[in-house]
């Protein structure tokens, strides 16, 4: 079976982290069908004709990099076969991932790539993703180097980036939308429902979170990004290069070009309608330092008080990281803080863990500590340094050694009295001292902890220096990131739909054999008699019959009958109209010319 990720040789899938494969689906090729692959050889000669001209990276050498070719929808094993040539990847996913599962794997070099490809009622865009957008849109030009920088780069800083509860309702919308949109048996209701909630969510956001901020960063950029002049630019971004219709329109005057720059995150977006501005960068470095200044306000940056607040808010797994190294891992619940708006104390609330550079401090797991971790923040009282800082002869001299009973006093007010069982150095760094027979009091005598609860366990530090979404140790954590319980529809064709495929395989068959050309005028006899809404088999013909100069008359007929059809039906004009004239100007040619 193609398509089986587990098969792949391919290393940057075989490094992902167990919390990312839960995402991964296989990529089922044989369930394409010879009207999918037409789907696909229509907007791959479209595109190339088209954006010979305007996109920035070279197309076909870009496609060949990949893996990828015009004539077939591409399957991941020789993709990744190609794109493991520059230390990246491809798996398949069902739809739309969270945006921080798809910002990790980024960070992986791994593109994310859907496995259903858009049905042919939404040949020129689909909010949807589908395998046309993912690879013809993402992969011919990630073989450059300083933009796939920027993209493993951007999922680094993205994969650390706070989202909040409502940037989840939001997720969960799109995802429903684009799934309706894309099920050839939902109701209009229904859509219009799921198009009325996802408007709602987007306003509603209130202040975005910075996962709702990098995502516009990233839609103006690797989605719907220009580069060079506002005068001339070309395309770069993903969105545009596999839209055949936006692809053309977004060069018109009425789109206005803006520089890209820090103030683009101002800028929300609309995946189901076209975009009223796009943005230029003069450079792939300018995206970088455009990132760099963003990342510099976030709080795996700034780490504080407001961090620690904006995690309790995102109200899932995070990390807050210690200025000793300590991390600690849990949903943040609780934060002390003094009059001045410094941090105390900090408190999470179910399974908890404690790690040191990202690994999992050895029994501080997630079990051990299941109900939750408190610790002070900050310095001891009348002491010069931190007490990460304290050498053995500090330690001694404020009384705490192994063994031995001692009373503790933070400039905070809060007073901790104890046996202490532990002392865990990391790095030459105190970060975490056990005690056993331990009260916990803050400046108000209100208890924090009492002796017969156990073990206290206090980390140690005089800041947070850094706050992420996430876990430190992901795969130790055993971090089970959100899945949507709504999937994508399987479509089951009737019999009727079927014979319509096989017409398009038999075409197929004829144009690549350049034999039984005498079956043609029995096919077009089909279609026009059994399924007067197709356009495009009938186009693929007639791209035959040009080429080879046979049947006249057979040719005659069928430009008639397009002719008529685009006349008739408005939706196809464009449609009809550009697939005939790239029968006038093979795509075959132009490659050749390049």
């Amino acid at each position: 079976m193609k398509g089986n990720f587990n098969d792949f040789n391919n290393q940057q899938v075989k490094n992902l982290p167990n919390h990312l494969k839960q995402y991964i689906v296989d990529q089922n090729y044989e369930r394409y069908t010879p009207l999918d692959h037409a789907v696909w050889r229509y907007v791959m000669r479209q595109n190339y004709s088209y954006l010979k001209d305007v996109a920035y990276y070279p197309y076909i050498k870009g496609l060949n990099r990949a893996g990828l070719s015009i004539e077939y929808i591409p399957d991941l094993q020789t993709m990744n076969d190609n794109l493991g040539k520059i230390s990246w990847g491809a798996v398949t996913v069902d739809g739309f991932i969270p945006p921080v599962a798809f910002m990790e794997y980024q960070a992986y070099k791994v593109l994310v790539i859907a496995a259903d490809i858009r049905q042919i009622k939404h040949i020129e865009y689909t909010p949807a993703p589908d395998i046309i957008h993912e690879s013809a849109g993402h992969a011919p030009i990630i073989a450059d180097a300083d933009y796939n920088n920027y993209l493993s780069y951007f999922g680094s800083i993205g994969a650390k980036a706070m989202f909040s509860s409502k940037d989840f309702e939001l997720y969960e919308a799109i995802r429903t939308l684009s799934i309706l949109k894309e099920d050839p048996n939902a109701h209009l209701a229904d859509i219009k429902k799921a198009d009325d909630k996802v408007a709602f969510c987007q306003d509603n956001l209130g202040d975005p979170s910075e996962m709702a901020l990098l995502s516009r960063l990233h839609w103006w950029t690797v989605e719907y990004g220009l580069i060079g002049s506002l005068e001339n630019p070309k395309i770069y971004g993903a969105g545009l290069l596999s839209s055949i219709g936006e692809s053309s329109t977004c060069m018109q005057p009425d789109v206005e070009k803006l520089w890209y720059n820090l103030n683009t995150i101002q800028y929300s977006y609309d995946i189901t309608k076209p975009q009223p501005q796009l943005f230029v960068t003069p450079t792939f470095q300018n995206l970088i330092d455009v990132l760099e200044a963003f990342a510099d306000t976030m709080a795996f940056r700034k780490g504080g008080a407001e961090s620690i607040l904006k995690a309790i808010e995102c109200k899932n797994t995070c990390t807050a990281v210690y200025s000793s190294g300590l991390q600690v891992t849990g949903v943040f619940t609780d934060v002390g803080l003094s009059k001045n708006d410094d941090l105390l104390f900090l408190k999470t609330t179910g399974p908890s863990a404690l790690s040191f550079a990202d690994k999992q401090i050895d029994g501080h797991g997630k079990n051990y500590h299941q109900d939750g971790f408190s610790s002070p923040v900050g310095k001891l009282k009348n002491s010069a340094k931190a007490l990460e800082a304290y050498n053995i002869d500090d330690l001694n001299a404020a009384g705490i050694k192994e063994g031995e009973k001692t009373d503790l006093i933070f400039e905070s007010g809060l007073t901790i009295k104890g046996l202490v069982k532990s002392i865990l150095i990391k790095n030459e760094k105190i970060v975490l001292i056990s005690f056993e027979d331990c009260s916990v009091k803050d400046e108000n005598q209100r208890i924090l902890f009492n002796p017969d609860w156990g073990i206290y366990d206090m980390a140690i530090g005089e800041s947070i220096v850094s706050v992420f979404c996430g876990a430190a140790d992901k795969d130790a954590y055993e971090e089970i990131a959100h899945v949507s319980e709504m999937q994508t529809v399987k479509i089951t064709y009737q019999a009727s739909t079927l014979q319509l495929h096989q017409l398009y395989q038999q075409v197929r068959a004829i144009r690549e054999s350049s034999s039984g050309y005498e079956s043609l005028a029995q096919i077009f006899t089909d279609l026009k008699t059994n399924f007067r809404e197709d356009w495009l088999c009938a186009l693929e013909i007639l791209e035959i019959l040009d080429q080879n100069q046979n049947n006249k008359v057979l040719n005659k007929e069928i430009n008639n009958y397009l002719t008529l059809k685009a006349s008739n039906e408005p939706e196809l004009t464009k449609l009809i109209h550009n697939g005939i004239v790239l029968i006038k100007n093979p795509v075959t040619q132009l490659i050749i010319q390049e």
